[in-house]
C-alpha cells in the first residue's frame, strides 16, 4: 500500500452500524419483529440479516432489501415485512482494491482480516462490499418458524436448505465484528450472497472467487436497537451458546 493510501485509509469513516437486536437473542430463539424493513433502511444502505421468525436470508444492497428464500430464490421484500435481527451502515467506500482468485471463504476471511490489520482496525466494525465473478458460492437459507424459547440451531435443523450457485455474478455483503463484542454479533466475518441479477443468494458457508473488487468501511460507531416487547426479558441471554452460534455461522 502506498504510504498516501495508508493514511487514508487508517482514518477510516465516521458511519455508524445500525443493529437491531443482538445474536445472542436470536440464537436463543427471539424472532418476534423488532423494527420493520422500512425503518432499517432509514439507517443504512448495505448490510444483512434476517426476518420475522428467521423466514430467509436478508441481503441489503443498494439500499433495497433482498430476502433469500429455501431454495435460494431471491425476492424483494416489503417494506413492512418485520426484522428481529440486522446490521446495516451507509456505505461510503473509504477504501477500495481488486481481489484475485480466491479458492475458498477461509482465504477470503484470511484476506479481508489482513487488509483491515493492515489499517489498524481489528478493533473496529467493518462492512464490505465485494463484486465479483464466482466459480461456486455455497450457501443457505430457510423456511420461516413461529416458535417461542427454541434455539436458532433447532430451527435451523429443522428448516435450513442448502444450495450450490456454479458460474455466477453477484455481490457479497460482508460484515466484521471484534472478539470482544462476540454475543452482539458473530466475532469475525459473516457473509451473504446476491447474484448480479438480484434472483438468488443466502447466507455464505463457502464460496470460490475468480477475481472481484472490495469496496470497504470502517466502523466506530454502533447503535444498538432492542427488543421493547415484555417477552424479550424473559429470555436468559447470558445462556447463548458460543459452540451452538459458530455451528450455525458455518452452516453445520
Amino acid at each position: 500500500m502506498h504510504e498516501q493510501e495508508r493514511f487514508n485509509a487508517i482514518g477510516g469513516t465516521d458511519q455508524c452500524m445500525y443493529q437491531v437486536s443482538t445474536l445472542q437473542a436470536l440464537a436463543m430463539g427471539y424472532t418476534s419483529a423488532v423494527v420493520t424493513v422500512e425503518e432499517l433502511l432509514r439507517h443504512g444502505d448495505t448490510g444483512l440479516g434476517t426476518f420475522e421468525c428467521v423466514d430467509g436470508e436478508m441481503i441489503v444492497v443498494d439500499g433495497v432489501c433482498y430476502r433469500a428464500t429455501a431454495d435460494g430464490t431471491v425476492t424483494q421484500t416489503n417494506p413492512k415485512t418485520g426484522v428481529p435481527f440486522a446490521s446495516v451502515s451507509h456505505l461510503s467506500s473509504w477504501r477500495r482494491f481488486p481481489l484475485e482468485a480466491v479458492p475458498d471463504i477461509e482465504a477470503l476471511k484470511n484476506i479481508l482480516t489482513l487488509s483491515i490489520e493492515e489499517t489498524f482496525g481489528l478493533n473496529s466494525m467493518h462492512m464490505v462490499r465485494i463484486d465479483g465473478s464466482f466459480k461456486r458460492v455455497c450457501a443457505r437459507s430457510e423456511t420461516g418458524q413461529l416458535t417461542h424459547h427454541i434455539t436458532l440451531k433447532e430451527m435451523l435443523q429443522n428448516n435450513q436448505h442448502d444450495f450450490m450457485f456454479d458460474d455466477i455474478n453477484g455481490v457479497l455483503v460482508c460484515v466484521y465484528y471484534p472478539d470482544y463484542m462476540d454475543g452482539i454479533n458473530a466475532p469475525g466475518w459473516h457473509l451473504h450472497f446476491l447474484s448480479a441479477d438480484r434472483t438468488r443468494g443466502g447466507h455464505v458457508f463457502d464460496l470460490s472467487l475468480r477475481s472481484g473488487w472490495v469496496k470497504m468501511d470502517k466502523i466506530s460507531h454502533i447503535e444498538i436497537r432492542l427488543p421493547n416487547s415484555a417477552s424479550f426479558d424473559t429470555y436468559s441471554l447470558k445462556d447463548a451458546s458460543q459452540d451452538e452460534i459458530r455451528q450455525v455461522e458455518q452452516g453445520k
